[in-house]
């Protein structure tokens, strides 16, 4: 064998220990082979080895090391390359910044649809919406699904018109002749739940049925989601039965589909179906479990879910979980009960669990704890002016109308204004 062929063998081996490094997460490891890769003057580099050696960098916020990185391939004329070009723009946006990243992307001679999803991408994941869809409109090559389904994912957990510019970008790649694959769905649901779409949630499933892709349990499991939150029940109800394995994803789901809707019973009933399927819950799942025992005012079970979370089932207790408990005690009228769960937790309380307080506080004419509840809301959301109006309300309906006075007083004092309502409607031609 030649000393060529020997040390060819050496790099291909060398590399996909590299790979495996990388993709088990062990990136220091990853590193130390880069380097004895690099010293080794007798093996030829691939340029594969650096979009790998790259990510390790990123993923382990290694900037020194990046850069060095960048000088090399520079320097071999390897940064044409679309893999080590994108490679190199998430680096430099993870170790330094978007800027710099955009820096790197600008330098880049030939720039493919991955390269420009790829400085796309980084922009999103910094939450710079506008920025990715200038860039969008900026590419001077055709856009991919990548391409679309990064805006769209963008822009359907934006909150105002974000989900239906979503819907608009959906509608806008049959134009560039480009078919809706798995991610563009999963990446679109959340839009059609957000404004409630559910027209759109139909279309949905049938071109995933009619394309093959229905039966992916992350796109059933959405669908249950999506049905549920829409208050389709019956459909979600069908999506989850029609599920092969059911993780905890779409039992989860499911759960929470019935518990929003006032349907504890069910959704208490569903919980016990997933014990008995060996399925472990999450906190999610919990989280849909105490919802459904708050809105049917089941503070008793409420409390025995809360108490076994982390010893039986090892999950750990979170901020919402607790505003839960809160709003399932307050609903009972268990007011005091309520407000010693607050003054033991080991969080601080947030405006969701003192807004469930002071929320029954008016059904119960409890004035005492209304204002320390109201008092602990206006330091947390200021701005907020329901909690001045509530606390206002409750002072009146127990006939205390100068506190009354005095919170309307407070509030024209810190210019808190009441915003006007609102209502949208979803118009199709």
């Amino acid at each position: 064998m030649t000393s060529y062929s020997s040390n060819y063998l050496r790099m291909v081996s060398l590399t996909k220990q590299l790979t495996s490094n990388v993709n088990q997460g062990r990136h220091d490891a990853a590193l130390v082979l880069f380097r004895q890769i690099h010293s080794s003057l007798a093996l030829l580099l691939d340029p594969f080895v650096f979009p790998l050696a790259l990510k390790s960098c990123a993923a382990t916020r290694r900037p020194h090391i990046g850069s060095s990185i960048h000088a090399q391939v520079t320097k071999l004329s390897f940064i044409s390359n679309p893999f080590v070009a994108c490679a190199l723009v998430d680096m430099y946006g993870k170790c330094f910044s978007v800027s710099h990243a955009h820096k790197v992307f600008d330098e880049i001679p030939q720039r493919n649809v991955v390269t420009w999803n790829s400085m796309i991408s980084l922009y999103l994941h910094y939450g710079r919406i506008l920025d990715a869809i200038q860039l969008f409109y900026d590419m001077d090559v055709a856009p991919n699904e990548s391409s679309f389904n990064n805006i769209i994912s963008g822009l359907s957990g934006l909150e105002g018109d974000g989900p239906f510019k979503a819907i608009v970008f959906y509608k806008r790649m049959g134009t560039w002749g480009l078919r809706p694959n798995l991610i563009t769905l999963l990446a679109l649901l959340p839009a059609c739940v957000n404004i409630a779409a559910l027209s759109l949630i139909k279309e949905i499933h049938g071109y995933a049925f009619r394309n093959g892709i229905e039966q992916h349990p992350h796109l059933r499991s959405g669908l249950v989601e999506a049905y549920g939150r829409c208050g389709c029940l019956t459909y979600a109800r069908y999506v989850f039965q029609s599920m092969k394995e059911r993780d905890v994803v779409a039992w989860s789901s499911l759960i929470s589909a019935y518990a929003l809707h006032g349907k504890a019973k069910t959704a208490l009933e569903i919980f016990r179906q997933m014990e008995l399927a060996k399925v472990q819950p999450d906190e999610i799942t919990l989280l849909g479990v105490l919802k459904a025992c708050s809105h049917a005012g089941l503070a008793d079970e409420a409390l025995g879910y809360f108490a076994k979370m982390r010893d039986d089932y090892g999950v750990q207790v979170n901020s919402d979980h607790y505003s839960c408990l809160v709003d399932a005690l307050s609903r009972a009228g268990r007011l005091h009960e309520a407000y010693e769960v607050i003054q033991g937790m080991p969080i601080k309380a947030t405006a969701k669990t003192w807004g469930a307080l002071l929320g029954a506080c008016r059904t119960y004419g409890e004035v005492e704890l209304a204002e320390i509840a109201g008092r602990a809301l206006f330091e947390i959301e200021p701005e907020n002016a329901a909690n001045y109006v509530l606390l206002a309300r409750i002072y009146a309906s127990m006939g205390r109308h100068e506190e009354a006075q005095r919170m309307r007083k407070e509030m024209r004092e810190k210019r808190v204004k009441v915003a006007p309502g609102s209502s949208w409607v979803v118009f199709q031609d």
